[in-house]
């Protein structure tokens, strides 16, 4: 059995991937003790090509068994499988294990590619090497993927077979680019021939063929108006058998007119569904005057390649029977036509497939399929050279974020979900992952989380789900705007579109309820100023109505008004119950004082600060031990569930490790700061220092007194020792 190391980050016993034998055995660790169990294949910093090549179901996520098949893969065609650890950009010539038919192969194919590249003295191989396939396999015109495009050979009759049969059969590409033929486009393409050919020299198609090479033409000249043809003979009897159907057989007038008030095009598609002529009981159909325009081609080709060669250049019309007699004459030749095979070479010509089935053409195509099909070993190689390049550079920093989540916990790796940093609020904050978009399970990781739409110039857009873990959430909120930078180094506009609600730190926990009674203040202060105002304008709409009111009567009644002495004032009454109400509050206020007043005097002088200190911790305690248990509680997991993770561990965050992914602003050592503001508000700021003077007088003013009761009270300073008092002498 193999003996397993663990490690303990941020409360999580992950198993500690260090040697080969540790990868070799890694089949064996019990899935319960991975920390991920599948991860998706999009949105993560590594390679797509890489993930891809590991998904061999293709159903975009990797799981266990796809990641311990990739290990073992490339484990059996490396010396030192522990080499997968490194994670470096190249992968070593010398690391390939050339002990096996394969790795032989496999390096041999490796330098293959390094030659062709122009690198035929380089020690090392990487990903970048092995990505331009086009420039590796153009190299040699055979590279071993069963297509064989013309320049595969300098032979021109092969060439131009190659050619014949990409246009009667469609081409397909090589690993190049280059569009070539397979074998099984070979094969179709000479039994098509073949079937071609014995379909033309059949000996009765000579005795059907009753205009010889020009039957092919008739027949289709025939076809094209067969059905309209046939439409206009069965009008015309109809026409025959009542002649009071002839008006309607020629379409009704009021069809015309719908299209002449169009403008007609010369093809006259408009009537391309009306009669072939004027309908008439017993006319024969004419072929060049008086026809309907849009059939009119289709009858001079009739007349010219079936009536003429048949009847004479003299025959214009065509009776009912000589219709049904022409169709007649073609009608065993079209049946011939029916049965034709090879349609798909026809296009050569008969020339060109006899010619084709007399050359070498096939031998030399069956040859170089061949050769290229013994080269299949080697090319196929260089793909395993691809693979294997890639997992030397990416196995490494996908099991540091699968097995275990080392690089998430290490200040010197980002893990391959974390998607860059964001910069808002004067913080930045490195737990930026990409998702989808806002999800619900993402609730119960107990994290802040801001959701935000980013995108930059071109328009590529992202969404993120950014975790602050330090400061507070006084100025988060939807709508505000950061700057993202990405693993590569762009930044991308960011807005906040959405909030996960949870307790930030420690810090923001204590004074949360100082900053609520503050904005209660705030709120009611508000209110109450808006209700005044409110009230102070409908006082004053009600006096304008009362004004113009007494205007009109003022005007009516001034002189009367002059004559008479103004009547005295009534004087203003004093109302007893308010009085009553501010003694009592007033009496409340200052017993309430006396009483906190009396009880701090009966204390010593550094009992003063506890009961302040006491005083805050009751008020800040509960929404502090409330904030602890949340901020232990915080986990990664159902962030990364809700992007396509199956995660199997708890990946917590704890109080210092959150520190350390979100840092606040702070200045540089050694820096220096100016307090001269030249906007400062000189006002409030004396009032400032005015207010504070005076609570310094107060606290003086207090203590001073305080000092003296305790003088009067206990006959002595704090700071004296107490009189000693003897006692009294017994009495004789």
């Amino acid at each position: 059995m193999h003996t397993w190391k663990f490690f303990r980050t941020g409360e999580l016993d992950q198993v500690s991937l260090e040697t080969g034998a540790d990868l070799l055995n890694l089949e064996q660790l019990d899935p319960k003790l991975w920390v991920a169990l599948s991860c998706p294949v999009k949105g993560l910093e590594l390679d797509e090509k890489t993930l891809a090549m590991i998904d061999t179901d293709g159903d975009s996520r990797i799981r266990v068994p796809e990641l311990l098949a990739a290990i073992k893969w490339a484990s059996a065609r490396l010396k030192e499988p522990g080499d997968l650890l490194k994670g470096a950009e190249a992968l070593p010539l010398a690391a390939i294990n050339d002990a096996t038919p394969e790795g032989k192969i496999l390096l041999a194919s490796a330098k293959q590619v390094l030659a062709n590249l122009g690198k035929r003295d380089a020690v090392a191989i990487s990903a970048a090497d092995t990505a331009d396939t086009a420039k590796i396999f153009s190299a040699s015109p055979l590279n071993g993927d069963g297509v064989i495009p013309p320049e595969a050979t300098e032979d021109a009759e092969a060439q131009a077979l190659i050619k014949d049969i990409i246009a009667c059969f469609g081409g397909a590409a090589d690993r190049t680019g280059s569009v070539g033929v397979t074998a099984e486009k070979v094969d179709a393409f000479f039994a098509e021939l073949a079937a071609y050919a014995a379909w033309v020299s059949q000996s009765s198609a000579k005795d059907i063929a009753i205009l010889g090479d020009a039957t092919d033409a008739a027949c289709a000249a025939l076809k094209a108006v067969r059905a309209k043809a046939e439409d206009y003979f069965g009008r015309c009897r109809l026409a025959a058998f009542d002649s009071r159907a002839t008006a309607a057989l020629n379409r009704a007038e009021s069809e015309y007119l719908a299209i002449a008030a169009k403008d007609l095009k010369i093809t006259a598609e408009e009537v391309a569904g009306f009669p072939l002529a004027r309908i008439e009981a017993g006319r024969p159909l004419p072929l060049l005057e008086g026809v309907n325009p849009a059939w009119a081609a289709a009858l001079v080709t009739l007349q010219q390649a079936v009536v003429k060669p048949i009847y004479g250049a003299d025959k214009k019309v065509l009776t009912a029977e000589e219709w049904a007699a022409l169709n007649a004459k073609f009608s065993a030749y079209e049946t011939w036509l029916g049965g034709k095979a090879g349609s798909a070479v026809e296009k050569l010509g008969l020339p060109r497939v006899k010619a084709v089935l007399a050359g070498q053409g096939r031998a030399v195509l069956t040859d170089l399929l061949a050769k290229d099909k013994a080269l299949e070993p080697e090319f196929k190689a260089i793909t395993d050279v691809d693979q294997l390049a890639h997992y030397y550079r990416d196995l490494r920093a996908l099991l540091h974020n699968f097995v275990n989540f080392a690089d998430f916990y290490s200040r010197d790796k980002w893990a391959v979900f974390q998607a860059g940093t964001l910069y808002l609020d004067s913080r930045s904050t490195e737990l930026c992952i990409q998702v989808a978009g806002p999800s619900p399970l993402a609730a119960m990781s107990k994290i802040y989380i801001a959701y935000l739409d980013c995108k930059r110039t071109g328009g590529a857009t992202m969404k993120l789900a950014a975790c602050f873990t330090q400061g507070d959430s006084d100025y988060l909120f939807v709508g505000r705007n950061g700057v993202f930078y990405d693993r590569q180094g762009r930044d991308w506009d960011a807005i906040i579109t959405s909030l996960v609600e949870n307790p930030i730190s420690l810090r923001q926990a204590f004074w949360s309820p100082y900053k609520k009674g503050v904005r209660m203040i705030d709120e009611m202060v508000a209110k109450r100023a808006a209700a005044a105002n409110a009230a102070s304008n409908d006082r004053l709409g009600k006096v304008a109505d009362k004004a113009v009111d007494a205007a009109a009567a003022a005007a009516a009644n001034s002189a009367v008004a002059a004559a008479q002495p103004a009547p005295p004032l009534p004087p203003k009454k004093m109302d007893i119950g308010v009085v009553a109400a501010l003694g009592v509050a007033v009496g409340a206020i200052g017993g309430a004082l006396a009483t906190v007043s009396a009880k701090l005097a009966e204390l010593h002088w550094w009992q003063i600060p506890l009961v302040v200190v006491a005083v805050m911790l009751a008020i800040s305690l509960p929404a502090v031990i409330i904030a602890w248990l949340k901020l232990r509680q915080r986990t990664l997991g159902p962030i990364l569930e809700s992007n396509g993770w199956a995660i199997n561990g708890r990946v917590k965050i704890n109080i210092p490790f959150g520190s350390a992914l979100t840092e606040l602003a702070r200045k540089p050592a050694g820096s220096t700061l100016s307090l001269d503001d030249p906007y400062e508000d000189k006002a409030a700021a004396a009032q400032r220092r005015q207010f504070i003077l005076l609570v310094v007088l107060i606290a003086l003013i207090v203590g001073a007194l305080w000092i003296r009761y305790n003088r009067v009270e206990r006959g002595h300073y704090f700071w004296e020792p107490a009189p000693v008092t003897m006692p009294a002498a017994p009495a004789k």
